[in-house]
């Protein structure tokens, strides 16, 4: 209901006994209800205590609430409704200060920040009224949901033929003491090039019946079509590889396979070593690759047999991606798109609980998944096209 000529001039006097910043606030707030005011008066059909044939409902009171802006801490009043229910198109569910300040709160939550320690954040960043338990609580409800969504989600409708698992260990606090936690992370490469998360998950360690039920969890979920899985050479991951995904080809990660050989070659002929064995990979196509891994082996059985007898046991592991189209080589050769490590060091700044580890991981492969859907292909133009059965190139 707008403001009378009275009602304006109460207004105005309160205004002159008030400093410039309190007077941007007062008026601001003000404004603010008056225009929700005047939207319930819209929705219902009526002013307060007017009657009205157009009346759809009746007031219950109001219910507070505080809108933090760039001239203060708003306190404003929302009509409630007998019938129905009304919220402000003006302030909406989230402005995008809220929003800002609700991407701190959860960021810091999921950290494993204290309570006290956000609301002293919260009043940092401009918020006098700071932030209680129970509104970070509310605040964060709804994450945990966004998260369980994203880890349960349907994979049935596009078909991954390449899959890269990769894992790293982090720190959390279960029950008042530091230890130390597998998070796992699966990625999958459609024949078009889209890379989509699959799934993650955490757990005490990363043994063969994590890796098993892990992978198992993908398959129920629907993921299907898998020609190539690419991973380290862990011994429980590989065994569960094979066990989930028969059929399927397995690539050694050729990046972890080079630090495996690098840690028995003396730190002088390193780079010497580590030259010779990339030629292999820089061949046009499988019959050279075969060839020049078999030169390569035979000039390392004389100055360095060890590391001869590594890639001859390593052989088919190491070479798999020749069975597929040579313009998506670079792409199958090894785990670095999963960039597991890094994404961690970016992200577990502090130790958090247990209880929210998953949470705070799952949150950000939900954010780098946003980011990238729309622009990002793992495969350039020329490289998209039908995957071929294992073993077979076009």
């Amino acid at each position: 209901m707008a403001l009378d000529q009275s009602a304006l001039l109460d207004l105005l006097a309160q205004l002159k006994l008030t400093d410039v910043t309190d007077r941007i606030r007062s008026a601001t707030e003000t404004l603010y209800q008056e225009l929700i005011d005047a939207e319930a008066v819209s929705l219902i059909g009526a002013a307060p205590f007017e009657r009205s044939a157009e009346r759809t409902t009746q007031r219950n009171g109001t219910r507070p609430r505080t809108l933090t802006t760039t001239a203060g801490d708003l306190d404003l009043k929302i009509p409630k409704l007998r019938a129905g229910t009304f919220f402000p198109a003006l302030l909406e569910r989230r402005r995008r200060v809220d929003q800002a300040l609700f991407a701190v709160v959860m960021e810091a939550y999921l950290h494993g920040v204290s309570t006290r320690k956000v609301d002293d954040l919260v009043k940092a960043l401009g918020a006098d009224t700071g932030i209680s338990k129970s509104e970070v609580s509310r605040i964060c409800a709804g994450l945990d949901e966004q998260v369980a969504t994203f880890r349960d989600r349907d994979l049935s409708p596009v078909e991954f033929p390449y899959v890269f698992l990769d894992a790293t260990y982090c720190k959390t606090r279960v029950n008042h003491r530091i230890v130390s936690q597998a998070v796992v992370v699966a990625v999958g490469i459609a024949a078009d090039g889209r890379r989509e998360v699959l799934g993650f998950d955490v757990g005490d360690t990363e043994n063969e019946p994590f890796w098993t039920a892990f992978l198992r969890s993908l398959k129920t979920r629907g993921l299907t079509g898998v020609k190539l899985v690419m991973s380290d050479a862990h011994t429980g991951l590989k065994k569960a590889i094979g066990t989930v995904f028969q059929g399927a080809a397995w690539q050694r990660c050729r990046v972890h396979f080079m630090r495996n050989v690098l840690s028995i070659v003396s730190k002088g002929s390193q780079d010497m070593v580590a030259s010779i064995i990339r030629t292999i990979f820089a061949q046009p196509d499988k019959e050279h690759v075969l060839t020049q891994f078999d030169e390569v082996t035979r000039m390392l059985t004389r100055s360095h047999p060890k590391v001869a007898l590594m890639l001859e046991d390593a052989r088919g592991d190491v070479l798999a991606f020749t069975g597929f189209p040579h313009r998506h080589w670079r792409q199958i050769w090894s785990t670095n798109p999963l960039y597991v490590n890094r994404l961690l060091s970016d992200t577990l700044l502090l130790t958090p609980p247990i209880t929210r580890i998953q949470s705070l991981f799952g949150w950000k492969l939900i954010e780098i998944g946003r980011q990238r859907s729309s622009s990002y292909d793992r495969f350039s133009k020329e490289a998209r096209g039908p995957v071929p059965h294992r073993g077979r190139l076009d």
